[in-house]
């Protein structure tokens, strides 16, 4: 957004700097009209002098007068009768712009004086041709021609748009200079709150916006921000100490109720009530389990752990090795098919392994005896992803997004041992280390979860491995 901030300020800036154009193109006329006035005055001068000429005393002094004036300023100057015809002469100009002398000649001799040159301009033209009519009204007897060179003129052109063009970048690098300085100012606040919404959204709830630059208006945003962040950070610690404290509080007494179920079973005779006992001890023990499982995720959302670099390839073969005999005692058999050396993720400690857990303990509840259960790790974007897939029956689509959420169970699998907790830790565990746990179908049947965890941040390419 300061970029494209600060390329509508460019652009601004840039359509007034083009103001100069007309600054430029205004001084050329102005110094096309005082050359005019300039060289005019002098043909006014020679068609007065021609006008007296009555003896070859008087045309030999007009000779030598537009003899000295071409000599002097590199000038052509021609005097013509009402015929065309050649009175006197002096330079070489002329010959240059002969089409536009005969233009300028014959408006002379209709008594129009040239009263506009072209614009002169730092190419061109390089000589201008004007013309002075010998004479009055009716009384028209020839003309004067004068081509007049342009270098002084064209100089002086080039230096005054030099110096426009100067000042004009000079204020163009002013003001880019003041809207970057403008959009800093104005931006800073904003990406601020950016990565403070950012921080909120990985989990870290302490993060707040600390940019006290900027315009009132975001100042205020500002604040405002920071009190909603702080009321909401009170009101979620609020609620995950009351479930890790409730579970804490509950597993104690849970406890001592488990070990007096389990006193009393002696002493029970066979018949219902032993039946009973049984049962009331099951739902006992799965509580506790509950209850462990509340506290574990307590203590996962608090996110109180900081992220490390971790090796996830070692990660995963431990898990694997650990998890063989569970699954190979449920008929079930775990393969690593691939699994690269030094795949670092960047995560919670034991994110990678504790994951796993949650994804093979599913695995081992789910999945029917004689099923298969693969584990492939590679590298994405940037990113490390481990994908466990399996062959079980899998879940229809519309039940594919309850499977991370908390005590969310399908029809068919009300009745198995578990709390409903597992995948749901999991997924916040990789919500907090930066990454995500997703579910999909595998083809042609099973469940397949993938979990991205950022790279570590001191990793090689994978290409030099």
């Amino acid at each position: 957004m300061r970029r494209r901030l600060l390329a509508v300020l460019l652009a601004l800036m840039g359509a007034a700097v083009l103001l100069a154009l007309p600054l430029a193109d205004a001084y050329a006329r102005g110094r096309t009209d005082h050359l005019l006035l300039q060289r005019r005055s002098e043909a006014v001068r020679f068609a007065d002098l021609a006008d007296r000429v009555r003896t070859n005393a008087d045309r030999s002094e007009l000779s030598a007068e537009i003899r000295r004036y071409a000599s002097l300023y590199g000038a052509g100057v021609m005097v013509v009768d009402t015929v065309g015809g050649t009175v006197a002469r002096a330079g070489d100009g002329m010959a240059q712009v002969a089409s536009k002398a005969l233009d300028a000649r014959d408006r002379a001799l209709t008594g129009r004086p040239t009263d506009r040159l072209p614009t002169i301009r730092p190419w061109g033209p390089d000589t201008v041709v004007l013309a002075e009519p010998v004479g009055r009204d009716e009384r028209v007897s020839g003309a004067v021609l004068l081509a007049a060179p342009t270098d002084a003129a064209r100089r002086d052109v080039m230096v005054r748009w030099s110096l426009i063009a100067a000042g004009a970048l000079a204020a163009f690098a002013a003001a880019a200079l003041a809207a970057a300085g403008i959009a800093r100012w104005l931006m800073r606040p904003v990406h601020d709150l950016d990565q403070a919404v950012e921080g909120l959204a990985s989990g870290s709830l302490d993060t707040r916006a600390v940019s006290d630059t900027g315009p009132p208006e975001l100042r205020r945003l500002r604040q405002h921000f920071n009190s909603m962040a702080e009321a909401m950070a009170v009101s979620i610690n609020r609620q995950r100490d009351f479930v890790a404290d409730a579970s804490h509080q509950l597993r104690n007494p849970l406890a001592t109720l488990v070990l007096q179920l389990e006193n009393v079973e002696p002493h029970l005779s066979p018949g219902p009530g032993r039946a009973e006992h049984t049962r009331a001890l099951d739902e006992a023990e799965r509580l506790e389990e509950l209850l462990d499982r509340l506290l574990a995720l307590a203590r996962v959302e608090s996110g109180t752990a900081e992220r490390t670099d971790q090796d996830a390839s070692e990660a995963i073969r431990e898990r694997v090795a650990a998890w063989t005999p569970v699954l190979r005692d449920a008929e079930l058999e775990l393969t690593a098919s691939g699994v690269p050396d030094c795949l670092g993720a960047h995560a919670l400690p034991d994110a990678v392994g504790r994951i796993l857990d949650a994804l093979f303990d599913n695995a081992a509840k789910f999945v029917p005896a004689g099923g298969h259960v693969d584990v492939v790790a590679t590298l994405r974007d940037g990113n490390v992803v481990v994908r466990v897939s399996d062959d079980g029956p899998g879940v229809p689509e519309e039940q594919l997004p309850l499977l991370l959420r908390r005590f969310a169970r399908g029809p068919a699998h009300q009745n198995i041992a578990g709390s409903g907790l597992g995948l749901a830790i999991a997924d916040e565990i990789a919500r907090i280390s930066g990454g995500r746990l997703s579910a999909g179908h595998r083809e042609p049947r099973g469940l397949a979860f993938e979990l991205e965890l950022p790279r570590a941040r001191g990793a090689q390419p994978y290409s030099e491995r």
